[in-house]
């Protein structure tokens, strides 16, 4: 396939362009240094633009004619909230001007559903953190709603507390929901699962979580 990733300096959006190119896919990474981005491969084409909300036109070629877009876009620290919601409203305008319909994104894993059946350890442990990082995540709900306000065939994927670890293949995914006591997750591995579920019908317009 043909696919586009944003964020693709970023820890998730490196693993999924080189998982792609693995796969033979041609990838587009789309970054704002190129002097960042390392990975280098057959199929691979390098876009740069600096993202900002009035940049959807400057975008378009960097999504027309893809089979998929992928998005690694948000906040690596508390100071950078609010950055999900702002950078993800170009890309999603320049894709249905363009009309490239598949979107997966991620998110994080509390705000999905919690699972039936969650420990109390988990709940205090997910509460805490929420308090923590209310602004990262009040950012991530505000681009959830872009998503599902947009004319894209999107998936959110949630993730808890992640790691750089190496690929693995073995998690959950609960599409809709969150795995039961799912408290950490590598960057490969979610990159993998988002590979996944490029051409799931069941994850479009829902939100996935995924963890080990």
């Amino acid at each position: 396939m043909k696919i586009t990733v944003f964020g693709a300096t970023g820890g998730i959006g490196q693993e999924i362009v080189k998982q792609a190119l693995a796969a033979r896919h041609e990838v587009t990474a789309v970054v704002r240094d190129p002097a960042r981005f390392k990975v280098t491969g057959r199929g691979l084409e390098v876009f740069t633009a600096q993202l900002g909300d009035g940049d959807a036109g400057a975008l378009r070629p960097a999504v027309a004619g893809r089979d998929a877009v992928f998005s690694g876009l948000g906040a690596r620290a508390r100071k950078d909230a609010g950055i999900a919601a702002t950078l993800t409203r170009p890309v999603l305008r320049a894709m249905e001007a363009e009309g490239t319909r598949r979107l997966l994104a991620v998110s994080a894993a509390p705000l999905g559903p919690a699972p039936e059946g969650q420990p109390v350890v988990d709940r205090i442990s997910l509460a805490v953190i929420s308090a923590v990082l209310k602004d990262i995540y009040a950012d991530l709900r505000v681009m959830e709603e872009e998503l599902a306000r947009s004319a894209t065939d999107w998936t959110s994927v949630r993730p808890p507390r992640l790691l750089d670890r190496p690929l693995t293949g073995t998690y959950r995914m609960v599409v809709g929901g969150s795995p039961r006591s799912g408290r950490t997750i590598g960057r490969a591995d979610v990159a993998h699962a988002m590979l996944a579920m490029l051409d799931d019908p069941a994850t479009v317009k829902r939100g996935v979580g995924v963890a080990y």
